[in-house]
Parts: structure tokens; sequence; C-alpha cells
């Protein structure tokens, strides 16, 4: 019998209950990945994170790999927020930065320790922004969506950007809208296999709040995932998506917004994203989280 420790943390928030749950599993080097994916599946978030010690020799700290109820995925923003997080409260860290080996490289994870809490800030992988998508795709992604051609923001092209695991931008100029959406999750899932990207996210500069930059919605019914509550791999790469489609006008150094998610489905949560901007194009992408405790248990697998 083989005993992990299993964590249930909310990411993105302060508070219980909202945000991004993620189950992050510690000492998940004893554990297969058949084993890995049936534990995802019986925590059922939309992603769950296992920590994985380095073998000798190996030049990180920790391995951590990412599995949704139903498939592995490369890397997970919140999941990775939330590990850290739960390794931070498990080990009782201070300030440090922690280097993790994923599918998209290995990527240095920055834990600030302040008022006995932590705060998160996670590098992404590079950024990569593929054409913009051509008349009839970008037409069934607005239908797949319950949109109009006139809901559409025109500054804002319909295309995929990346950190590591890709997302469908779409920008729209209405949050009632944003908020009101009701996908076609079937056609989605059929694209997704088209286009190979998973995700779409949803974005709007509707806000009401002069701090928040942006609200949206990420949909992923092809891995699963019908809404992912706060999405640190859409968020991440719609700073880049910003700045290469001089979308924002930022000189070169670093531009700074907080993207907000999750107010339609009653989890809002929010994060800062930083974008490092060099020669005009992006250069490093960072988002930083909150994150809370919900529980800590042990299984026995």
């Amino acid at each position: 019998m083989k005993e992990v420790i299993v964590y249930q943390i909310d990411s993105f928030t302060k508070e219980k209950f909202k945000g991004n749950p993620a189950g992050v599993v510690l000492d998940a080097e004893k554990l297969t990945a058949e084993e890995m994916q049936l534990i995802a599946r019986e925590l059922n978030n939309s992603e769950t994170a296992f920590v994985i010690k380095p073998k000798p020799k190996e030049d990180f700290d920790y391995h951590v790999r990412y599995f949704t109820p139903t498939t592995e995925v490369p890397i997970c923003g919140h999941a990775t927020i939330g590990a850290l997080y739960a390794k931070a409260i498990e080990d009782r860290l201070d300030s440090c930065t922690i280097k993790i080996n994923t599918q998209v490289g290995i990527l240095p994870i920055d834990i600030l320790k302040a008022d006995n809490d932590y705060q998160v800030t996670m590098t992404q992988g590079s950024f990569s922004l593929e054409p913009a998508f051509e008349p009839s795709i970008q037409q069934r992604i607005v239908n797949a969506l319950g949109l109009k051609k006139e809901d559409l923001n025109e500054k804002c092209p319909i295309q995929i950007a990346s950190t590591g695991h890709s997302k469908v931008m779409i920008g729209i100029n209405n949050r009632t809208l944003l908020n009101h959406l009701n996908p076609d999750f079937t056609a989605l899932a059929h694209l997704s296999k088209e286009i190979n990207c998973n995700g779409y996210f949803v974005f709007t500069f509707d806000s009401d709040d002069k701090d928040v930059l942006t609200y949206g919605r990420m949909f992923a019914p092809a891995i699963g995932i019908q809404e992912d509550p706060v999405t640190g791999n859409a968020n991440g790469p719609l700073g880049g998506y910003l700045i290469q489609n001089k979308i924002i006008e930022a000189s070169d150094g670093v531009f700074e917004f907080v993207g907000r998610q999750g107010e339609a489905i009653n989890r809002i949560g929010q994060m800062k994203i930083e974008v490092t901007i060099k020669n005009n194009l992006p250069e490093i992408i960072r988002i930083t989280g909150s994150a809370v405790h919900v529980f800590r248990t042990v299984m026995s697998v």
C-alpha cells in the first residue's frame, strides 16, 4: 500500500470555494502514471498536479506532472500555483525560488512569504503566436461560442497564443454577453481536433474596475473541461498576444495588468500578469497569484 499527501488548493483567490480548485499530490514518485490518472479522475478538478522528487544529478528541485480527469496535459497555471503553495505550507518554506521540470521545460517559480502566507509567481514557457485563422474557421469558432460578428472586438484577431498549453484568443466587446455565453461544447471539441488547440479563451476589456484590465472565460471540452474557472495558461498568453498585436501600446520594459475570471460561475479569481518586452515583442511572461488551502489528507493507493 502506497501513501501520498493530497491537498486541495483554491488558486488565484484568498477566499475558499472561489478561484480555481487544484488537486496537489506530494511524494508522487511513488505512483505510476496510471495511478496518477485515476487520482485525478477521483478528485475531479480541472487539473491535479503531481509533485515528484528528482533523481540524483537532475538539475531541478521537483518534476511536476499535470492530469485532467481524462488525460495528461503539458502544463497548468493554477495547478502550478497550487502545487507550490501546498509545498510551501507542507515544508514551511521561507521566500525562495524553486525550479520545476515540466513538459514545457524547467521553469523558475518564486515563492514570497509574507504575513505567514505565500504568493506564488510562475515564469511561464516561451511565448508563441500563430497566424490568425482563415475566415471559415473563425466563423465556426464564433458560431460554436454563440457569438455574432458584431460582438467581436475588431482590434483582436482570432488566433492561437501559447506559453506551453495553447489557447484560442477571442476578444469581444461586452462583459454582460461574456457572462451569458452558452457554447456548443460538442462543436468546440470537434474544432479542437482540427485546429490542434483544446482551449478557447473569450475575453473583454469591458471592466468597471480601474485595477482590472480584462475579464475572461475559458472553455476546453476536448479535454473534459467545459469551463475552467481561472486559467493561468490563458491569461499569461493573453499578455503576449496583446503586446505582439499592439492592441496595448507598451514600450520595452515590463507591462503589468490584472486579469479576472470566473465571474459567470461564481468562482471569481484574478492574477497579475507581467510581460517583459524586448524590441517591442514579448520575451518573458510571469503570472502571480494567491491561494488558499481547502483541505489536506493522506491517501492510500
